[in-house]
């Protein structure tokens, strides 16, 4: 419909789109977490000789961490927090539980249901489709259920922040 002007900077916006730089803050941030938890599951499993589960374990909630600081520290830093660190840290975790599980579901319908059983039919439904809905649940939780502000997410718009009267962060 009509354009909105973004707050401070006279730049018209159309309503209802998500900020790009939200986006490719969320985007590092995941990038980052991928990395850590890549990086840190090929050395637990090698050097680090741990079983695969003990080490996918370890390696998850690892990059749930460097995920939530990217976002805590960059993204999202400029919202006004409505919870405590240790609850928002909480409720991070639970919804990156709920994206593997999103993955999990795709893989066993596909794979299990469907009989699509090909090494590539895995690929698709696992990485592709699973991790696309996964990355959509996660951007959701973690805009509205974490670092939304004010009743339970509610009126999420994020508080302007400025680095020495010089207009917003990065991030918006």
């Amino acid at each position: 419909m009509g354009r909105a002007v973004r707050p401070g900077r006279g730049q018209p916006v159309r309503a209802g789109r998500l900020p790009l730089p939200e986006l490719i803050g969320f985007a590092l941030a995941g990038g980052a977490a991928y990395a850590a938890d890549l990086g840190l599951f090929i050395w637990l499993r090698g050097p680090g000789g741990l079983g695969p589960l003990t080490a996918k374990a370890l390696s998850f909630l690892a990059g749930c961490t460097v995920a939530y600081l990217g976002n805590a520290l960059g993204t999202y830093r400029g919202r006004a927090p409505a919870a405590g660190r240790a609850r928002r840290y909480g409720v991070f975790f639970a919804v990156n539980i709920a994206g593997a599980l999103v993955q999990l579901l795709c893989l066993g319908c596909s794979h299990y249901l469907l009989g699509l059983t090909a090494p590539r039919d895995d690929l698709v439904s696992g990485l592709g489709v699973g991790m696309a809905l996964a990355t959509a649940l996660r951007f959701w939780g973690t805009r509205t259920l974490v670092f939304g502000t004010g009743r339970a997410g509610r009126g999420a718009a994020r508080v302007p922040r400025t680095q020495g009267g010089n207009g917003p962060t990065w991030t918006g």
